[in-house]
């Protein structure tokens, strides 16, 4: 195959990427997306905000190796600053299509005016009784289960802690 050929060629499995699928982080495919690093470290962040049972015995107990809610929040907005325009930017690089960006969209809206009123620095559970926290959990929820779901993931499993997440993203 010429040069220009290879390039050309197209996975059957995944037509959007040339050559082969990866192999896989956790069932998430590694180089899927190129900014799969962010979108690891996004994911996790919003698994966590997601699951109220985690919540209670990882940050309300002061679980260690979990971070806090605000360190949830900064993997969500950090790298991509989603807190300052909308994940649509990132389809084809962190985001598969605009279903994953809309939703991703709304959590981080939700996450992000919480955040704003109760302050970076408040303990969990300010974050967890505030009224606005079970529609923020509901959207970080439906984010979390589409991209689970696109990357083969359980949307299910527990939230791995930061370690794991650090060793999975490593180069």
């Amino acid at each position: 195959m010429s040069a220009s050929t290879e390039s050309s060629y197209r996975s059957a499995r995944n037509p959007s990427r040339p050559g082969h699928r990866s192999s896989t982080m956790g069932g998430m495919p590694l180089n899927d997306l190129p900014w799969w690093r962010w979108r690891a470290r996004l994911r996790s962040a919003l698994h966590m905000l997601s699951d109220p049972g985690f919540q209670r015995e990882a940050w309300l107990a002061g679980r260690a190796g979990y971070g806090d809610v605000t360190d949830a929040v900064y993997r969500l907005v950090e790298d991509t600053w989603l807190d300052r325009w909308s994940a649509e930017k990132y389809v084809g690089t962190i985001f598969r299509d605009s279903a994953e960006a809309t939703l991703v969209d709304v959590a981080v809206l939700r996450v992000v005016q919480i955040l704003h009123e109760v302050g970076a620095d408040a303990p969990a559970a300010v974050y967890l009784e505030h009224p606005g926290w079970p529609e923020a959990v509901r959207a970080a929820r439906e984010a979390h289960v589409l991209l689970a779901a696109n990357d083969g993931d359980d949307p299910d499993a527990p939230p791995r802690s930061l370690d794991i997440l650090r060793i999975l993203t490593q180069v």
